[in-house]
């Protein structure tokens, strides 16, 4: 049987592929601590599973392509505490930030359009542009700069007759990296000048450290109409599996056009809706809590990598991930080796491999993305995993490669 030419040419998930190494080791007796994926382990907000419970009625009905009005008004109201002044209509609720993100692909681009993002990044957007013939066209940040943007000419030198736009994860997944307001200025100018969209993936918004304050590209009333912000419950409020996610946008002719797009789908699932709608009813003692908490993990295992002879990360500022440079000969390797020949008293630990979160190829291959989804004692015992397992393997170098 034929296969099309756009499926063959996505890559498995960097995150999930290696599963099947996890799977062995476990049906061996080994623990694996999994810092390989972004599940949080904190509790979700009982809010959710009550108002599900709660809900009476006699058919589960279609819900409204665009999402149920209480659900969009009450996200409607968390922006609006954020000082970014979308309304119901600025709204559309997807199938999680996957969606809005296929969504926001699909009602910027044609066939061959390109759209520009700073590498690493998380690594579904390969398989989002890919799905829909649009060619990612990668700004390459560097861990020894921070993962920060190069200067205005690097990043206008990319831009062609079929760039649609930027996509920026603020704070960054994989690296935990947030943007300064010069550029966040400097891409605004950028957009403004070559009549761009700016597509801000901002599911991490609340998980910013250091007392640094966080800005959304939502804030940029010079750009309102061509921002297309991308949103979630899932890491805001543990609910991953929830799959509740939007799009939102100030420009009415966009969400228009991606309305068609979510009439075509149908509609969100119904009772995930109103476990939502309760969700944004969460203190914000819930999220100064975890804040605290994710900040905590994060000290703990940044303090663990800058130990270990021969590893290069920068510190994260934000979401809970950090991409690590190891002194090793290719890091999916390593992360296999780990699973397959190394535990320290019948226990290992598991990461995503650098590659796949960069389209340059052959970037990242000394790279992988930890994510600190782990109590502090669980973390440390990871970590000295990690470094042990560092000194024992067999394709160990010097130092991980400058590039």
């Amino acid at each position: 049987m034929k296969f099309s030419e756009r499926v063959r040419a996505l890559q498995s998930s960097p995150v999930r592929r290696l599963l099947p190494y996890a799977e062995e080791a476990r049906a061996k007796g080994k623990k694996i601590y999994p810092l390989n994926i972004g599940q949080p382990d904190i509790v979700t907000p009982p809010s959710f599973l009550e108002a599900i419970r709660g809900f009476s009625q006699d058919v589960i009905a279609y819900a409204t392509s665009q999402g149920n009005n209480d659900l969009r008004d009450a996200m409607s109201g968390y922006y609006k505490n954020f000082n970014i002044p979308f309304e119901r209509e600025d709204i559309i609720v997807t199938n999680g930030g996957s969606e809005a993100l296929m969504f926001a692909f699909m009602a910027m681009c044609d066939p061959g359009d390109e759209v520009l993002i700073p590498e690493p990044f998380y690594a579904n957007y390969n398989a989002f542009a890919g799905s829909v013939n649009v060619k990612v066209r990668p700004i390459t940040t560097k861990a020894e700069e921070g993962f920060h943007l190069p200067p205005r000419e690097e990043i206008e030198a990319l831009v062609t007759p079929k760039t649609r736009g930027v996509l920026v994860a603020n704070p960054g997944n994989p690296t935990g990296t947030i943007y300064t307001r010069d550029e966040m200025d400097m891409l605004a100018s950028l957009a403004l000048k070559h009549d761009l969209f700016i597509v801000a993936d901002e599911v991490y918004r609340e998980f910013v450290y250091d007392g640094l304050q966080y800005t959304s590209f939502g804030h940029l009333p010079e750009i309102a109409d061509r921002v297309i912000i991308v949103d979630s419950v899932s890491k805001r409020y543990s609910a991953c599996g929830a799959r509740i996610g939007c799009i939102a946008c100030r420009n009415r002719d966009f969400m228009a056009q991606v309305l068609k797009l979510a009439q075509g789908r149908l509609c969100v699932p119904t009772l995930e809706q109103v476990g939502a709608t309760a969700l944004y009813s969460t203190p914000k003692s819930y999220l100064e809590e975890v804040n605290k908490e994710y900040q905590s993990r994060r000290n703990t295992l940044y303090k663990a990598l800058k130990e270990m002879p021969g590893v290069v990360c920068a510190e994260p500022k934000g979401a809970f991930y950090v991409m690590v440079k190891l002194p090793v000969d290719d890091a999916e390797k390593f992360i296999i080796w780990m699973l397959q020949n190394f535990d320290v008293n019948g226990e290992t630990m598991m990461a995503s491999a650098g590659e796949g979160f960069y389209a340059t190829p052959g970037l990242g291959k000394q790279e992988f993305r930890l994510a600190y989804v782990l109590n502090n004692e669980d973390l440390l015992k990871a970590m000295n995993i990690l470094k042990v397992g560092l000194e024992a393997y067999p394709g160990r170098v010097e130092a991980a490669v400058a590039r």
